[in-house]
């Protein structure tokens, strides 16, 4: 019995060899199946092209009257009256107080009496001049009486001037009890009230009169941009002869844009030490009277015309752990390259770049996450509406410097 179990066991092992020798022969038999292909990736690409485009910078402002003008009494006096709303429009000339004119009416009276006393003594004195002249020729006066009356009609006629000059004074000053406008503007508060007792050229001033149309808006512009523009100039890149140099437009501290441009004046030549910046001064006209002194804005300046402009879609550039901006491009032979680019700023929905891409380029915008450098790729062109945010507008209004 114990025989007959261990050649059972045998033969089921012997069995079980037989099979799987057999499934072996039998998979070395069958062909080898390939492995399947993966399909190239697809990618949209833009072809690079240097393009011409409007260089702007955004630079803070503030605002400040056109003209300020801080009206004080020229004369010692009482205030009568006030003749002007606070807080409105007045034009130059207007009349706004009213010092109390008696004590400078009755100084001109006084003067135009000297005046008149003068002129009447005149006559008297010349005719006595010539009497003696006649005289002095028969000897019937001496030359020292002759020689007296000429000097008494001289000194009356110094009189009469010095009589004019004091009537010319006491009505300058009889004028100035009227104090009025030197400019037109908008008047703000008055600092005193009817009754009070001012002084000529007193520190403080009786009110404020500013003219908002046209009005300022003083901007800062760093050293630093300003040696970049110079060396831009200098090698080419940018061309400040467009007929719209000199436009600047502003951007209201609501993030809305001022309806109308203003012009650049000038740019100050003395360095702010303590911020490293010149003032650019820029009028704007402002009939509405929307801009305010001492309003923040910014300024949107055009530093020139860049005729090689290279911009590609902000959505192609992606960045290495350093921070350094990186493309993919399609090579020639249709591989993913990888570029390290150098950028200058955003331009709406794009970036200028300075180097690292030269025209021809096709630069890949979309499927970066499916590829890889050295990866080959079926290039297709980029289309617009493939954009979630719309359009690619290459001329869009700056936004800052990156």
């Amino acid at each position: 019995m114990q025989i007959n179990k261990e050649l059972s066991e045998m033969a089921k092992q012997i069995i079980i060899l037989i099979f799987l020798s057999g499934g072996l022969l039998l998979g070395g038999c069958e062909k080898r199946q390939p492995p399947p292909q993966r399909p190239v990736p697809e990618v949209a690409t833009v072809t690079v092209q240097p393009q011409q485009v409007a260089l702007t910078t955004e630079l803070p402002g503030r605002t400040s009257a056109y003209l300020i003008a801080e009206i004080r009494p020229q004369v010692n006096g009482l205030i009568q009256r006030r003749l002007f709303k606070e807080g409105s429009d007045v034009r130059a000339g207007q009349v706004l107080y009213q010092i109390d004119p008696s004590p400078f009416q009755a100084t001109l009276d006084n003067a135009m009496a000297t005046l008149g006393k003068a002129n009447a003594n005149l006559p008297a004195i010349r005719l006595r001049v010539e009497r003696y002249r006649d005289l002095l020729a028969d000897k019937a006066v001496s030359q020292q009486d002759f020689d007296d009356a000429a000097a008494a009609e001289k000194q009356v006629q110094a009189e009469i001037e010095y009589c004019k000059a004091t009537v010319k004074s006491a009505r300058i000053n009889l004028g100035y009890t009227r104090i009025t406008a030197p400019i037109s503007g908008r008047i703000g508060k008055s600092n005193v009230t009817d009754g009070a007792l001012v002084t000529a050229y007193q520190p403080m001033a009786l009110t404020t009169i500013q003219q908002l149309d046209p009005i300022y808006v003083d901007v800062a512009q760093s050293t630093t941009d300003i040696l970049r523009l110079r060396r831009l100039l200098k090698e080419g890149q940018l061309d400040q002869n467009g007929k719209n140099q000199q436009k600047v437009r502003l951007i209201m501290d609501d993030g809305t844009e001022y309806p109308m441009k203003g012009t650049l004046q000038f740019r100050d030549i003395t360095v702010d030490p303590t911020t490293g910046s010149v003032i650019l001064r820029v009028v704007f006209p402002n009939p509405k009277g929307i801009l305010l002194p001492g309003m923040f804005v910014r300024a949107l300046v055009q530093e020139g015309i860049n005729k090689q402009a290279i911009l590609i879609p902000q959505q192609a550039v992606s960045r290495n752990p350093k921070g350094d901006p990186l493309t993919l491009n399609v090579d020639a032979q249709g591989k993913v390259v990888q570029r390290q680019i150098t950028l200058d700023r955003a331009i709406g929905n794009v970036w200028l770049v300075s180097s690292g891409i030269t025209p021809g380029e096709r630069v890949i915008v979309e499927g970066l996450l499916k590829i890889k450098p050295g990866v080959p790729v079926k290039a297709v062109p980029f289309k617009e509406d493939m954009q979630n945010s719309g359009k690619i507008n290459y001329a869009a209004p700056p936004a800052k410097k990156n």
